[in-house]
């Protein structure tokens, strides 16, 4: 996901067919998450909607973000909404402590 106006990775994904689309977080870093759901043909064997997450650009180096916050409850099979990412406000901003202890913190608590 990027900041520029050309990208297209919305435009995409909503042309894949996908619902439930939502954007931005209350996360930092990371409020350009987005998450999207996927209905699979009838034909495959899928149990229900595949997830599609598309992760902001601070993913390449931040060493915590939304997604490590969301990544865990979707493989759980959890479905995530526009509350629950909003949810995420709370304890959402990383404070990028000098020796990060990850998960072990209140980012995302």
């Amino acid at each position: 996901m990027s900041v520029d106006p050309d990208d297209v990775t919305r435009f995409a994904i909503k042309n894949l067919g996908a619902t439930d689309i939502t954007y931005g977080s209350a996360v930092l870093p990371g409020a350009m998450f987005l998450v999207a759901y996927l209905t699979p043909p009838v034909h495959q064997l899928s149990k229900g909607p595949i997830p599609i997450l598309g992760i902001p650009a601070c993913g390449m180096y931040a060493k915590a973000t939304v997604f490590d916050l969301v990544l865990p409850r979707i493989l759980a099979g959890e479905s995530i909404s526009r509350r629950e990412l909003a949810e995420l406000g709370h304890g959402g901003l990383c404070l990028k402590c000098p020796d990060c202890r990850y998960p072990v913190c209140p980012f995302g608590k």
